[in-house]
């Protein structure tokens, strides 16, 4: 889960990083037509984003961790009968196991993002070893859903600036933080969980909360609801940051050979 880290859970976390064995693409590998570049914005893109500037009341829900095979349907449910658009941050090794389910959450309108192929802590990393872990996913996301993501979140939010700054320049996708997080991972109920984000939600939030948490999906409800009550709209990532629809462009990974 991404669970947001002080001090000592990073120091933690970062003694137990270890290098992956999997091949990782050339720098290369992430190809963008010369149409899609044009309809881009031409601000540059930071390597991080936690929130969006904007006094719109909108906001995006983003889901870690998944898909779950159960709590993920539910949700979607839920999303679906609301007509609301979330962003999903999936692992690698998941994706694999639930193709189907990964075809209707892009179906149903919801954007996809790069969590990672196990879901470690980055910190102690090296970039080839960083760039395993999102290329391995971005080609299995690939593979079940026919486009790779435009963005990527690190497990636990592990990863430094440096590294952040790598990936943007290496794959040309920024990190996707968060700024409101009602550590649904600490398990504190349903109530709790909804009260949290209904209290700390704010025009151009991007809010965290994992769909393989039982809890989280049951606070969902009253969640959705409160912030609709409260006059706030609903965003993809990309949506939230000016972007075109992560569907709609037109990029493609190449295999290393």
């Amino acid at each position: 889960m991404s669970r947001p880290t002080g001090p000592t859970r990073r120091a933690l976390l970062r003694g137990g990083a270890a290098a992956l064995t999997v091949p990782f693409l050339a720098p290369s590998a992430l190809a963008q037509t010369a149409a899609d570049r044009a309809r881009m914005p031409a601000a540059p893109v930071p390597d991080t984003i936690t929130r969006v500037m904007t006094a719109r009341p909108v906001v995006a829900m983003t889901f870690d961790d998944g898909p779950h095979p159960t709590l993920t349907p539910m949700l979607l449910d839920m999303l679906a009968s609301r007509g609301i658009r979330a962003t999903f941050y999936v692992i690698g090794w998941r994706v694999e196991r639930e193709p189907a389910l990964m075809r209707r959450i892009v179906a149903e309108g919801h954007e996809i993002g790069n969590h990672t192929w196990s879901h470690p802590s980055l910190f102690g990393y090296s970039d080839a070893a960083v760039l395993n872990q999102l290329d391995r996913t971005s080609l299995a996301i690939q593979d079940a859903v026919g486009r790779p993501p435009v963005t990527m979140r690190p497990p636990y939010g592990n990863l430094y600036p440096r590294q952040r700054r790598m990936v943007l320049e290496a794959r040309n996708m920024p990190t996707v933080l968060w700024s409101v997080d009602p550590e649904d991972w600490r398990r504190p109920g349903s109530g709790v969980v909804a009260n949290r984000i209904l209290s700390r939600a704010h025009p151009g939030a991007v809010i965290l909360s994992h769909d393989i948490i039982g809890a989280t999906i049951r606070a969902m409800p009253a969640t959705l609801d409160g912030l609709v009550a409260r006059g706030y709209e609903f965003a993809t990532m990309s949506e939230l940051i000016g972007w075109p629809r992560w569907d709609s462009r037109n990029i493609r990974l190449a295999r290393s050979t």
